[in-house]
């Protein structure tokens, strides 16, 4: 990961492009579901590993406490 990459790294917390403020949430790609942001754009980063269920991920985000990934 690139300083800068994810907001736990450095990323701006407001969309350069659409200018909405960036909130964490669970999200899912083909590769499983994460904790990451999007904004009109698109998705803007994924904070943390892959979960294989979307619950697990939702546990972790509302705890506050979750691995980020490297």
């Amino acid at each position: 990961m690139l300083k800068g990459e994810t907001i736990a790294s450095g990323a701006p917390k407001i969309c350069p492009e659409c200018k909405i403020k960036l909130r964490l949430g669970v999200l899912y790609s083909l590769a499983g579901y994460y904790i990451g942001v999007w904004c009109l754009c698109g998705p803007y980063s994924r904070e943390s590993i892959y979960y294989k269920r979307q619950e697990d991920a939702e546990k972790d985000l509302k705890k506050g406490k979750f691995k980020e990934r490297f």
